[in-house]
């Protein structure tokens, strides 16, 4: 008998929520990381979304991940903090600094806030919109173990380093940019291998540097930077900043998630977040927003467009939709996640999108 694949949003938070706390989670933590994983299924990003969940787990089981660390500020000034997460949960760690960065940036106009000791933290998206929610500029960087080979290189040595921005608006929608450094997200094409699926040619190399649109042999070997060596460029760059100058990973140096069993990830973030009120009022800087996006997309459409988007507009319609007609899941997912739910005592069917109805 086939498994049910579409799933209410709110009964998926729960049967995560409700799993990592009987994997020995602190309630609290376990609430941020359910929402993490479940957000990102609702914009879209499936490969940032619960399909983690086994993940996650089987590293709490390994030790590689310490649910119970405390994120500790290591070093502050006026403007900055270093943070070190020593080794929680990455989005428990980035919520964390998030939330000294905001404060921060509320008393001093702005804030660098810089993450040592990290694990995978999910979307950037996922921060910038609480940002957004208290009308902060935000921008978000993380490292990333080594996905991605250097211009002109054959092995990965960096990752497929994200960054995201989140700017608020008045009423139109808020610009969210959430995008790896790579063509595509790694997590796509680990999703394209579980379904079965080719990627398109261009998206990543293999173990010998040719071009290929066979999903596992591009697991193998390396996704390819956006923009060639432009995408290089900004990658490294992130890695500097999350990785070098927090005392964090860089380059090999950033564990893998499913290799490494010896170690922690140690990833790093930035997080730096800006006071709009210290340059214009915030209500004046939200009407000029509104004003640049209607006039973007008032633009002329070339031909077969019918509309003009800005950044983050599709992942919000996906949301609305998926909130209305639940999420669907992979049955790869559904079974991972059945068997997840029998080991820990948590019954997935209860999310079921008709029975959470």
């Amino acid at each position: 008998m086939a498994l049910p694949s579409r799933y209410s949003w709110e009964g998926l938070q729960h049967f995560c929520e409700q799993v990592f706390i009987k994997a020995g989670v602190p309630a609290q933590s376990a609430a941020i990381v359910a929402d993490s994983l479940v957000q990102a299924d609702l914009r879209g990003v499936e490969s940032h979304g619960v399909v983690r969940t086994a993940i996650y787990l089987k590293r709490i089981e390994a030790g590689m991940i310490d649910p119970f660390a405390a994120v500790e500020k290591v070093n502050e000034s006026e403007a900055t903090i270093l943070v070190d997460g020593q080794n929680n949960f990455g989005s428990v760690i980035g919520t964390k600094a998030l939330d000294l960065a905001l404060e921060k940036a509320k008393k001093h106009g702005a804030a660098f806030v810089g993450v040592k000791g990290s694990n995978h933290f999910g979307t950037g998206a996922y921060y910038v919109m609480k940002a957004i929610e208290q009308d902060m500029i935000l921008l978000v960087m993380s490292n990333a173990s080594q996905t991605m080979p250097p211009t002109g290189g054959v092995r990965p040595f960096i990752g497929t380093n994200p960054l995201a921005v989140g700017v608020p608006s008045g009423k139109e929608l808020p610009f969210i940019l959430d995008m790896a450094t790579s063509v595509v997200a790694r997590g796509k094409i680990i999703v394209s291998a579980q379904k079965g699926e080719p990627i398109p040619l261009g998206w990543a190399i293999d173990k010998d540097g040719n071009p290929t649109t066979d999903a596992e042999a591009a697991l193998e070997g390396s996704v390819l930077p956006v923009g060639g060596p432009k995408g290089y460029a900004i990658s490294m760059f992130i890695d500097i900043l999350s990785g070098v100058l927090t005392g964090a990973g860089f380059g090999k140096y950033v564990n893998n998630m499913y290799e490494n069993w010896e170690e922690s990830q140690n990833v790093g973030h930035v997080f730096i977040a800006v006071d709009i009120n210290r340059f214009i009022p915030v209500e004046q800087f939200k009407a000029r927003m509104d004003q640049y996006i209607q006039e973007i997309k008032q633009e002329p459409k070339a031909p077969g467009v019918q509309e003009i988007l800005i950044p983050g507009e599709l992942e919000h319609r996906r949301s609305l939709e998926r909130k209305e007609f639940g999420i669907e899941l992979q049955p790869k997912v559904v079974e991972e996640l059945t068997a997840i739910g029998k080991t820990y005592g948590v019954d997935l069917a209860l999310a079921e999108f008709e029975k959470a109805k």
